[in-house]
């Protein structure tokens, strides 16, 4: 689907690693390359036509995430490098303050690494307590233990909307829900979820919501924090600089800018939040529904396959986005991955910064196969093929 809209795809390459990054379209790659080739100058700070110009695809970028995820405000739209800075700012510029000690942060086992490091090293300067929602056979998230593991120090659930692992769909709604039954704040992981499915932050309710340009055909650099006004009005900056101050003094007297132009210190990257404007509009116009619709398809045909292979492990068969894992029995996960490159096949292999979901699933490294919307049937055959040749041990030794 659509695969003519990408160079990369020109080349004998097949590409399973969406949930690190993904590829990348010409609309993309043009606007980038527009700004940097035609109309090059700052943002906020020029007074002539292509400073006004670069003003107007900025702020334009923002109007298209606030109605992409359902926001009530572009002021509520603040660009970061991506979601392990927007996921800092929240933990250090926020809750830092919030929180107290003896207060306890809900997580699970399978969460990302920019998930649970942030809260970590909140719970060695402050003395919270980070606390873990157990996961159910299936290594899923279930109101039910959602309930059994709150407590009235519960101050905030912070979780991942799809793990980058097992592929759960989290239920969201329902927790958000009952988070804020019991005022508890929820900060909302989408960096696995805001490129494949439609997200609402208004109807979800969401407190904090963070995801990356670069994991939805947009470019590296670029992430969102997404917050509800009354909370990002008490996010303390974590740079200070040019572009987020009205005015100061010699004595030290500061005027700062409201949101969300307060918390983004410095030049952005006013390159790649133009580009990953394009990049919205992209997805708008193929529908987000169809290609959550398209992915779930990829996966079942994916998995019915690998189940023909007696000596495939699979982790997760069972979750409804695009991601697998997997491994191959008596087969390190990093050498099936380098022998699968050999035949131009990209898959990630490791830990997946989930490094303390090994105790869950029964194995420290996997396999992962990341579907979007550009691979094929044709594609998995190709794979399977490959996966299925009776030498693929003696090939790998």
């Amino acid at each position: 689907m659509h695969r003519e809209d990408f160079p990369i795809l020109n080349q004998d390459l097949i590409y399973f690693d969406n949930g690190a990054t993904t590829l990348k379209p010409y609309s993309m790659i043009e606007a980038v390359t527009d700004y940097y080739s035609n109309y090059t100058a700052n943002a906020h700070r020029g007074d002539y036509d292509n400073s006004l110009k670069v003003d107007t695809k900025y702020e334009g970028t923002r109007k298209l995430v606030r109605d992409f995820i359902g926001a009530k405000s572009t002021r509520e739209i603040v660009f970061t490098s991506g979601s392990t800075d927007s996921l800092n700012r929240i933990v250090f510029g926020y809750f830092k303050n919030y929180l107290k000690e003896g207060d306890e942060v809900l997580v699970t086992t399978s969460e990302h690494a920019s998930n649970l490091l942030p809260w970590f090293e909140l719970a060695d300067m402050i003395g919270i307590k980070i606390k873990y929602i157990p996961l159910n056979d299936n290594q899923e998230v279930t109101i039910e233990n959602v309930k059994k593991t709150i407590t009235d120090r519960t101050k905030v659930i912070s979780i991942a909307h799809i793990t980058n692992v097992i592929g759960d769909i989290r239920p969201i709604k329902d927790i958000i829900e009952l988070a804020h039954k019991n005022d508890i704040l929820c900060v909302i992981d989408g960096a696995q979820s805001v490129p494949h499915i439609k997200v609402d932050v208004r109807d979800y309710d969401m407190d904090f919501l963070i995801f990356s340009a670069h994991k939805m055909c947009g470019p590296t650099g670029v992430g969102v924090l997404y917050g509800k006004r009354e909370l990002l009005n008490d996010i303390v900056p974590m740079e200070y600089g040019g572009g987020m101050n009205s005015s100061f003094t010699a004595d030290g007297e500061r005027i700062y800018h409201e949101l969300p132009t307060l918390l983004e210190a410095g030049t952005q990257n006013i390159a790649g939040v133009i580009g990953f404007g394009k990049t919205i509009e992209y997805l708008n116009s193929i529908g987000m529904d169809n290609i959550h619709k398209y992915e779930k398809e990829l996966k079942k045909y994916l998995v019915s396959k690998l189940k023909e292979n007696p000596n495939i492990i699979l982790y997760n068969e069972n979750s409804e986005s695009g991601i697998v894992a997997f491994n191959y029995k008596d087969i390190f996960s990093q050498d099936l991955a380098i022998y699968l490159n050999k035949y131009h096949i990209c898959v990630r292999a490791g830990n997946h910064c989930a490094k303390i979901l090994k105790d869950a699933i029964g194995s420290k490294n996997t396999c992962r196969i990341s579907l979007y919307f550009y691979n094929t049937k044709e594609e998995i055959d190709r794979f399977i093929e490959v996966l299925n040749n009776p030498n693929i041990k003696e090939e790998i030794i």
